[in-house]
């Protein structure tokens, strides 16, 4: 708290107001650790909080080295800097277009000190182009909105509401920016509800991105599948591959090894 206080009184503010203003801070974001600390990661403690889907979708898309990656819809920047951490000489360009959400994620890229290798984008996805990432890119991920726009209970809170309820962006969009920002035989990489399957499906296909690879995630060993990872490769040839299931919790309601190892350095 020294530091921060020393910082901000540094500005023409008292030691005083300076102490208040550092613990509406603390009222206000929670801080999560990732990689035995090695990772910090600040939220609003009420608004958008990410989930284990982030998680899940970071740790399965498997950039490769040097590859220039686009994730549409950053939230708080927990893919881009799972990614960038993992991998040392990836770029990483973080889209968000909620200001709030923006300011955080480039808040987190300082304190984990990875700003030569992820730039956040304060851009509506839509009006994206590949100047914005000094050309196409060789990975898009995305975790996005699961439930369409007329669907369900909209949360009051309009952080939740965009990241859950197509409000922003629908699927169109996503698998359109995609497309656009990719190379020739770059690679889709997203995480979604199973039981909007056949749309992402047929939207990739639309869209000229192949379906490739899917893996479904299911809760349990009994539980049905949730959520399904899918990549799929710009212009690429048909041929579908349908990978093992990944299994979040085991009978004791604890991680599983493979879901544990996604936290591990």
């Amino acid at each position: 708290m020294t530091n921060f206080i020393d910082t901000i009184t540094y500005k023409n503010l008292t030691a005083e107001y300076a102490e208040k203003l550092y613990r509406l801070i603390i009222i206000m974001y929670t801080t999560d650790t990732f990689f035995n600390g090695r990772i910090r990661v600040k939220q609003y403690r009420s608004g958008y909080r990410f989930s284990i889907d982030a998680v899940l979708l970071a740790s399965q898309a498997f950039p490769r080295s040097a590859d220039k990656v686009v994730d549409l819809g950053a939230g708080c920047g927990i893919i881009a800097l799972i990614m960038a951490y993992r991998l040392k000489d990836i770029t990483v360009y973080a889209v968000e277009i909620q200001a709030e959400l923006t300011e955080l994620a480039i808040s987190n890229v300082k304190e984990n000190f990875l700003e030569d290798r992820i730039t956040v984008l304060d851009i509506d996805m839509k009006k994206l182009k590949t100047d914005a990432t000094s050309g196409p890119v060789d990975l898009v991920v995305s975790n996005p909105p699961y439930r369409r726009s007329g669907s369900g209970r909209i949360n009051p809170d309009h952080q939740r509401a965009v990241a859950r309820h197509e409000l922003k962006a629908n699927l169109n969009d996503v698998v359109r920016t995609a497309r656009r920002m990719l190379k020739t035989s770059g690679r889709f990489v997203t995480i979604y509800t199973a039981e909007r399957t056949a749309d992402m499906l047929s939207q990739m296909r639309v869209a000229g991105i192949e379906p490739k690879f899917i893996r479904t995630i299911h809760s349990g060993p009994s539980s049905d599948a949730k959520l399904i990872l899918i990549e799929g490769v710009k212009d690429g040839n048909p041929g579908l591959k349908i990978g093992p299931p990944l299994l979040v919790y085991d009978q004791n309601g604890d991680y599983t090894d493979e879901v544990q190892r996604m936290f591990e350095p």
